[in-house]
């Protein structure tokens, strides 16, 4: 078949008379393969009422006519069979030379025609379920192989590549805005040459050609980090990350510094109103998330600069999880992020309403709830999806390094909380409510940025000593801030993200009223620490497990 072009596209044709004859080439055979079939019996009729061919593959080519459309099945339209279960169907010269062939090349042409191959106008592909099928739990190394996609990607890049001839669509959202440009006369395009009907413009066809080449290098780095991992030395794979443009952020740690977000952060969080979110507030959400997602009893936490400041819990009533939180640091809300993980009562919102809150996360609000907050028009209210957070967790944490980056596997389970009566290491053994309220402060302690110090009873924070270069300096801070609230401290519990390297740490905790510690141990001073503590005869256990978090 020729080439639909006008002699314009000719050698020694202008490049404006090149670039006019690409804008206007019209579709009229295209080739419909795809896993995900949402959108396409609407896509495949009204490609069909503008007259294109269809060509298809198997299960796409059944479906399609079942629907009652006119299909050439591909191994009619390439005269070869599929072959191996389907793994060989569309590598075929007369797919890819009619994706590839340049329209505007007379020599491209005369090859054409002399093997029969005619243009392939417009390719609709998406790709085998890779990711989902890894994403399941149990699933064998045979199970996802077989659902490494061959002859889609191999498709897609031919006609990405040949984008200035070729439309090529490998998402469904973007069927309506391929369709409303073939349906009418000016390919919606006003400020570009007239379009003819059945036809796209060059501007959408490279729009959708570097969709194509992030979603292939994305499905690519998913298998080639699924099987890398899998190695006997994984180590040593590399790490691939590709991701789409999630959203532009206000600014950076400053308003000088342009910021952007990658992913899928809208699957995790739904910003309902408030003005645009920064790189800051974003490191706010990531932290404000870690947190809550510790406690299993109605919680409130108040966050400042990713570090939790108050928190509290209460079996029924939200309004008393917040007072203790608040109770902590009457302060640090002002500008900080309050986080819960119950709806939003409308009790709560009228108390967090009257303060001046930068971010407020819950799963979910209650209607009286969000007609309150809708007044704190600058307020970013966000939904928190635990569930996705959840999911999303099983991903490494991904940070840049001088020269590259760095993964590790996120901190996201408490640890070492299991048998801790098995744990005491001092004479003295904890009672009940101690043990209680070391589980609520080892809980808390493992989100704050070290080095941590944590005071508590059972339901709430007391004082918290965060980031010092000295662990003996934030448990003073934390002593400095408990006084600062008037908050006793006689009978509470200490918890300490790392080792005490020396007694005097703890002795602070002691001096202020402290009768309970839990910490990991490991120093080569524990035997003084012990014997501190049992000096003073409060209860101690180490949990062998350090939860610093930098």
């Amino acid at each position: 078949m020729g080439c639909n072009l006008t002699p314009r596209s000719e050698p020694g044709a202008t490049i404006n008379e090149s670039r006019q004859a690409m804008e206007t080439y019209k579709i009229k055979r295209a080739l419909l393969s795809v896993s995900d079939k949402t959108g396409l019996e609407d896509f495949a009729k009204r490609l069909a009422a503008l007259g294109v061919q269809l060509i298809s593959t198997g299960g796409t080519c059944k479906y399609l006519r079942d629907l009652g459309l006119d299909v050439t099945e591909i191994s009619d339209y390439t005269g070869a069979p599929e072959l191996f279960d389907g793994r060989v169907k569309t590598l075929h010269p007369k797919v890819h030379g009619g994706l590839l062939q340049r329209r505007d090349l007379q020599e491209h042409r005369e090859q054409a025609d002399a093997n029969g191959i005619p243009p392939i106008d417009l390719v609709c592909v998406n790709l085998y379920p890779f990711e989902e099928t890894i994403a399941k739990s149990g699933v064998t190394l045979d199970e996802a192989i077989e659902k490494i996609d061959i002859g889609g990607p191999s498709m897609l890049r031919s006609a990405a590549k040949n984008y200035k001839f070729v439309t090529v669509v490998s998402d469904p959202a973007d069927y309506d805005a391929v369709l409303a440009e073939m349906e009418t006369t000016e390919g919606g395009k006003k400020d570009e040459p007239e379009t003819p009907k059945c036809a796209t413009s060059l501007k959408t066809r490279e729009r959708l050609a570097i969709k194509v080449f992030m979603r292939t290098s994305s499905y690519d780095g998913a298998i080639s980090n699924y099987l890398g991992h899998r190695a006997e030395d994984s180590t040593k794979a590399n790490f691939c990350l590709s991701l789409p443009v999630a959203q532009t952020l206000r600014y950076g740690d400053n308003p000088h510094q342009p910021s952007v977000l990658y992913g899928d952060f809208e699957k995790i969080y739904t910003q309902l109103q408030g003005k645009e979110l920064s790189y800051t507030n974003v490191l706010d959400l990531d932290a404000a998330a870690s947190l809550i997602a510790n406690f299993r009893r109605p919680t409130v936490g108040i966050l400042k600069h990713t570090n939790p400041c108050g928190v509290g819990q209460d079996d029924s009533d939200l309004v008393e999880a917040w007072k203790r939180a608040y109770q902590t640091d009457t302060q640090a809300p002002f500008g900080g992020v309050i986080v819960m993980n119950r709806p939003m009562t409308e009790a709560l919102a009228r108390i967090v309403g009257a303060i001046f809150t930068d971010v407020i996360i819950a799963p979910d609000y209650e209607p009286e709830a969000r007609a309150i907050l809708q007044k704190k028009k600058n307020c970013r209210i966000m939904r928190l999806n635990m569930e996705a957070w959840r999911e999303y967790c099983k991903n490494p944490m991904v940070r840049s390094a001088p020269g590259g980056i760095m993964t590790m596997k996120r901190d996201d389970v408490v640890l070492g909380l299991d048998d801790l009566e098995s744990k005491v290491v001092t004479k003295r053994i904890p009672t009940a409510d101690e043990l209680e309220a070391m589980r609520f402060a080892w809980r808390v302690c493992k989100q704050v940025h070290s080095n941590a110090i944590v005071f508590t009873d059972k339901n709430g924070t007391l004082g918290i000593g965060a980031g010092q270069m000295s662990r003996v300096d934030s448990a003073k801070i934390a002593v400095w801030k408990a006084g600062q609230a008037g908050l006793s401290l006689k009978g509470s519990v200490i918890a300490s993200d790392g080792l005490f390297p020396f007694a005097d740490g703890l002795q602070t905790a002691i001096d202020a009223g402290a009768t309970a510690c839990i910490q990991p141990g490991g120093s080569i001073r524990d035997q003084e620490v012990i014997e501190a503590a049992d000096a003073a005869q409060i209860a101690m256990v180490f949990t062998g497990v350090r939860h610093f978090l930098h």
